[in-house]
């Protein structure tokens, strides 16, 4: 109880007494009384308790964030020391003095023996020691540690260690189930159909992993294949080829395929499809290559099959009148069927010319057919149907953005042709700029998109046609002469059907069973007269022409006897002379002439069917060329009173 004031000053008057409560922890709450100087230094005590008291405070939250405890263990003495974390690490009451014995009984049987051991070494050695275990705890549960022991010596000599011991178990078990990730990984791609390999940048060099499908195939142990030659596993006529085909692509790290046959255990050869792709860093730098092999072993037999199976086709038709669907059997015609023979296993460029309707996309096709490229694209274009500031992006492929409108990447007909064949049909139309363009691909095979930066690489066939007299067009300078040269490595000159009349008989009845068997109709005889007048006619616009004349009759005819309503050919008639071969390769003076008479035939109209572009079988655009560079003035023919039949205009 506390002393009463009587009682405080019945003290002595020579020191001087403060009344003072206790906050001692773990004792009760009461007033003292003791001298000034006493009381000072106590005061001063409490105050360094509490900070130490704050301080182990922070330490025991520490370690209770981090799952850590730490130790001291005096090696001569036994003493132990452990902070609050180590007691709950290894789940042992607060009031209980720690020994070693206690740390061993909750290490796991496993590792009890290795955990010794580790010690003993430490202490006769007198070093660190770091290691992982494994504890037992009393309900069966498993925790991992990470133990750290720093050894040092005290004053006196004796050896201490002192240290951390870390929970990892949810480390060791996210190693696990990584582990078992990569397991299930690697047995996927071992049970994977394909061939998984990863390489380092340098194939040759740095071989990282290879799954059992494709060590099965090779019949290799990942050891050896991690050192064998890779190129004793290609077929001899492949591995020059597919290094050739990938060389720029895999210098510049950039995805690509290739087709390529590998030799088996078995001693047989597979086709597979190889695609390669890069990883890269966060900085660009190439650190591996993952390709991925596909056998495409059937799909090259199905392939070699169908080509097998059209060249026995093509066999059938040569047997035949017609070549592909080229029909006659005129000197003319077999002129120009000897020249496709020689030329389409070849691959250089052809210039077929002659006039409209005359089949120049047939034999553009037919060699196609006989080429070593058949297997792949026929690219069609048509020069003269394309508006003039399209036809660059139309051949060579456009960007997004490289001009209003292009509103994503476009293909040209050169990529889409790839591996194939290009026609080029109408060539003389092609504007000045876009000529430049073709004569590059022709001479270094490369070219680049309409707004691009990039070059890309063609390996095309090109055949070129054309109506027009490009010869005349290099005078006019509408036409470049290198171009010319370029595309007439081997010319074919497409003749007219004037000049193959014999094939007409032939020709009527090919297109006569075509067209009769379109339409369900049956015809069992071809009318004498109606054949004799299509083989004196002129055909100006040729086997097109003759083609509609044919499935106009068709349609209206009325009995089994095929016939040709004469008029539909003899208002078409001209009193222009029939024209010959080679009209445009004639004197200019005859020339001028030829051109002056259907001028003046036709009242100086030069397009549209009663001009005189039609009456010579030539485009509009050639005549009005040809106009030009003979300097024929056509407002005088104007008004001039025709006298041709059935002239309408």
């Amino acid at each position: 109880m506390e002393p009463s004031q009587q009682h405080l000053k019945s003290l002595r008057k020579d020191e001087e007494f403060v009344l003072y409560r206790s906050n001692q922890p773990d004792s009760a709450s009461v007033l003292l009384l003791a001298p000034a100087s006493q009381v000072a230094i106590s005061l001063e005590n409490v105050g360094l308790y509490s900070e130490l008291q704050r301080s182990e405070a922070f330490l025991a939250q520490g370690e209770r964030m981090c799952q850590t405890g730490s130790f001291g263990w005096n090696i001569s003495n036994g003493e132990i020391y452990w902070s609050d974390g180590t007691y709950k690490m290894f789940e042992y009451d607060r009031t209980a003095k720690p020994t070693i014995e206690m740390a061993f009984q909750r290490v796991h049987p496993d590792d009890r023996d290795y955990v010794r051991q580790a010690h003993e070494r430490a202490i006769n050695e007198k070093t660190d020691f770091n290691i992982e275990h494994r504890l037992l705890m009393p309900d069966g549960a498993v925790k991992h540690v990470h133990v750290m022991g720093r050894a040092l010596q005290t004053s006196s000599g004796d050896l201490e260690f002192v240290g951390a011991g870390t929970d990892v178990t949810a480390a060791k078990l996210a190693e696990e189930k990584i582990r078992q990730s990569e397991s299930e990984l690697r047995q996927i791609l071992d049970f994977a159909p394909q061939h998984v390999y990863v390489l380092g940048p340098d194939p040759d060099t740095t071989r990282l992993y290879v799954n059992q499908a494709a060590l099965d195939y090779l019949g290799l142990t990942a050891d050896e294949w991690r050192t064998c030659d890779r190129r004793k596993f290609f077929h001899p006529d492949d591995w020059e080829r597919a290094t050739r085909e990938a060389q720029s692509t895999f210098a510049a790290g950039l995805p690509h395929e290739v087709e390529v046959r590998l030799l088996g255990k078995d001693g047989k050869y597979r086709w597979f499809l190889r695609r390669w792709n890069p990883l890269r860093d966060e900085h660009g730098r190439l650190t591996r290559w993952y390709v991925a092999g596909t056998d495409i072993e059937d799909r090259k037999a199905a392939e070699q099959r169908l080509q097998d199976e059209n060249g026995s086709l093509r066999e059938e038709l040569d047997k035949a009148s017609m070549f592909e669907e080229i029909v006659g059997s005129s000197a003319a015609l077999k002129k120009v069927l000897s020249c496709i023979s020689k030329v389409a296993p070849t691959d250089s460029s052809v210039l077929i010319t002659g006039e409209t309707g005359t089949g120049k996309e047939l034999v553009a096709r037919a060699i196609h057919r006989r080429s070593r490229r058949s297997s792949h694209t026929f690219v069609s274009v048509n020069c003269a149907a394309i508006p003039r500031d399209l036809i660059a992006s139309e051949l060579f492929g456009h960007e997004k953005g490289a001009f209003t409108g292009a509103t994503q990447r476009r293909l040209g007909r050169f990529e889409l042709a790839e591996k194939g064949t290009l026609f080029l049909d109408e060539i003389g139309e092609l504007p000045a700029e876009t000529q430049i363009a073709l004569l590059r691909v022709l001479q270094e095979h490369e070219f680049e998109r309409i707004g691009g930066t990039g070059t890309i690489r063609a390996d095309v066939r090109v055949i070129a046609a054309t109506n027009r007299d490009l010869e005349s067009a290099i005078a006019a300078g509408t036409f470049r002469s290198d171009l010319f040269y370029r595309l007439n490595v081997f010319p074919i000159e497409m003749p007219s059907l004037r000049e193959r009349r014999e094939d007409i008989p032939l020709l009527v009845r090919y297109f006569l069973n075509r067209y009769a068997r379109k339409a369900g109709r049956r015809f069992t005889a071809v009318d004498k007269k109606s054949l004799d007048l299509l083989q004196a006619y002129t055909w100006p616009g040729n086997i097109r022409e003759l083609q509609n004349v044919i499935e106009r009759s068709v349609i209206v005819s009325e009995t089994e006897t095929f016939s040709v309503d004469g008029s539909w050919l003899s208002r078409q008639r001209s009193t222009v002379p029939d024209i010959q071969p080679g009209l445009f390769n004639r004197r200019p003076a005859q020339e001028k002439a030829i051109i002056e008479a259907a001028l003046r035939e036709c009242g100086a109209r030069v397009s549209g069917p009663s001009g005189a572009a039609a009456r010579l079988g030539i485009p509009g655009t050639t005549l009005e060329s040809k106009i030009k560079a003979l300097k024929i003035s056509k407002n005088r023919f104007k008004g001039i009173s025709r006298k041709t039949a059935g002239s309408t205009d």
